[in-house]
């Protein structure tokens, strides 16, 4: 079967795919737009662990305001290359992020991001609460673990569940956008204003 170049054209568009990889889906595909489409879904998705290690130089910065003006969340978004950038999976991905900020006030970004000292301040607040509950020593620790987990998870944008889809997490999410586009994407940096929190 031969596919057009309008037939590349329309999925490179809904994809951001190369056209080679276009033109082979679509061939795979017996000229299914939407069975191309899940193709090179499948074989991104799989591609997005192997672009853990190139640059992402490129992107924009999304933005959100909410809540009659009080908050308004900036978040820098960055991609290989600026044809991504432009496309309108990346640029979706970026407004959701800024949403999300907004709705769930992360403190950073990945749990990496943690400064050594947050992290020992908060093991020594559970530790203390774990010591007043009267717990026994050999249980303590893997309470206290469990505890700085779900610190992480509450507090860190990738690890928190994503507010328009609670079952999948931001960082599902971005790797889902990543596969999609065929590019390594990275959430580099947010703030997140809100009307009396300055000083």
């Amino acid at each position: 079967m031969s596919i057009s170049a309008q037939q590349v054209k329309a999925l490179r568009d809904r994809t951001g795919a190369g056209m080679m990889e276009c033109k082979k889906a679509l061939e795979e595909a017996n000229g299914d737009m939407e069975a191309a489409i899940d193709i090179l879904r499948a074989k991104g998705a799989a591609k997005a662990a192997k672009r853990a290690e190139r640059a992402a130089k490129e992107g924009i910065i999304g933005s959100y305001v909410h809540f009659g003006g009080k908050v308004g969340v900036m978040v820098e978004v960055n991609c290989e290359t600026d044809f991504v950038a432009k496309t309108e999976a990346f640029q979706a991905l970026a407004k959701d992020l800024a949403m999300h900020i907004a709705a769930s006030n992360p403190l950073v970004v990945s749990p990496e991001d943690f400064p050594p000292e947050v992290v020992e301040r908060e093991r020594k607040v559970y530790l203390e609460q774990v010591k007043l509950e009267g717990k026994p020593e050999a249980v303590a620790e893997k309470i206290v673990e469990g505890k700085l987990r779900k610190f992480f998870q509450e507090n860190s944008l990738l690890s928190q569940p994503f507010v328009k889809n609670p079952e999948k997490t931001v960082g599902d999410l971005v790797t889902e956008v990543s596969a999609k586009t065929g590019e390594k994407i990275r959430v580099a940096r947010f703030v997140r204003f809100q009307v009396g929190e300055g000083s």
